[in-house]
């Protein structure tokens, strides 16, 4: 089933000579973004219209440097490689990648793609970072939608490597072909989405996985606590070393994919069948928030992240050295 055009063809498009990056919007992917391509070396121009925004930005990308550093050898991030422009004319010239990350509205979406379009080089893929909607919508409004595609990073986007490349229907393959070399080339471990969907892949799934524990918070089954510790200290492991597929198909033991279905498939689909489908009522909010709360035992988000960020560094370091 094929629900992007195959007839598009468009390039050759910029991707092993690309050295200079346009990060436009410069909040929280933006500048993880932005400190992930200076780590490996490569020029940033950045651009983002707020207040402060490069006051903001600096002291991201410090602090995903340091982050950084643990992991691999970090390219040195001189001032000349960082550069913050007023006008989004100056950051888009002489860029050969553009990483859009404005925040998820459409229209402003759609206007803020269509202008990087009349300016960029037409050979200059467009990546953007939306996490909900699909390309065939975000390049509307462009004159040369052949090379905008959805480069979707996963967050914190400097630490963890996903990124998914999504084509809209005027989206050239050449386009996602680029993106995907120039990604794989940078480190990061990049996907060909064959068929846009909402959502892409990875938060589809995740989504899926937090409907039920929103409905076993509902139906009472478990505490949000016990619900995200069940997680953390069972298949949330090993999840960081393979997929679902290829864990069920491990659990089929000798036989694999084949025995496990022909053994447990009918046990799957009479769990599938129980699971619920709650909404985000007032009382249901209010069961998660005040759960969360309680989980976290007075640590702001703040303290959360910097937790989360230290640990996802540990794992990523430990895997890194096991493979």
């Amino acid at each position: 089933m094929k629900g992007i055009s195959e007839m598009v063809q468009a390039g050759p498009f910029r991707s092993e000579t690309i050295e200079t990056v346009a990060v436009v919007g410069s909040g929280l992917i933006g500048g993880a973004w932005a400190a992930y391509f200076l780590s490996r070396g490569l020029k940033v121009r950045a651009h983002d219209p707020q207040p402060g925004a490069e006051a903001r930005l600096r002291k991201t990308v410090d602090d995903a440097l340091r982050d950084l550093s643990q992991l691999k050898p970090v390219a040195s991030a001189c001032a000349d490689n960082l550069l913050f422009f007023d006008l989004i004319e100056d950051a888009l010239n002489g860029c050969d990648y553009v990483q859009e990350n404005a925040p998820e509205k459409l229209m402003l979406k759609q206007d803020l793609l269509a202008a990087i379009d009349a300016i960029a080089a037409p050979d200059v893929v467009i990546g953007s970072s939306t996490s909900s909607f699909i390309a065939s919508e975000l390049q509307l409004r462009c004159r040369h939608p052949e090379r905008v595609l959805v480069a979707h990073p996963f967050n914190p986007p400097h630490l963890v490597p996903l990124v998914e490349l999504v084509r809209g229907t005027a989206t050239a393959q050449a386009a996602q072909d680029a993106a995907f070399a120039f990604m794989e080339r940078i480190g990061k471990v990049p996907i060909k989405v064959a068929r846009e969907a909402p959502g892409h892949v990875a938060n589809r799934m995740t989504a899926a996985l937090w409907r039920e524990a929103v409905n076993i918070v509902a139906e009472g089954i478990a505490s949000v606590a016990d619900v995200d510790k069940a997680i953390r200290s069972g298949p949330g492991l090993r999840w960081a070393i393979d997929g679902p597929h290829m864990l069920y198909h491990l659990g089929g033991g000798e036989g694999g994919m084949a025995a496990y279905l022909k053994h447990l498939g009918p046990a799957q689909e009479a769990r599938w069948a129980s699971l619920g489908a709650p909404k985000l009522d007032a009382e249901i909010c209010a069961a998660l928030i005040s759960g969360v709360e309680e989980e976290a035992a007075g640590q702001d988000i703040e303290e959360l992240s910097a937790r989360r960020d230290r640990l996802l560094i540990a794992l990523l370091r430990t895997l890194e050295a096991a493979a």
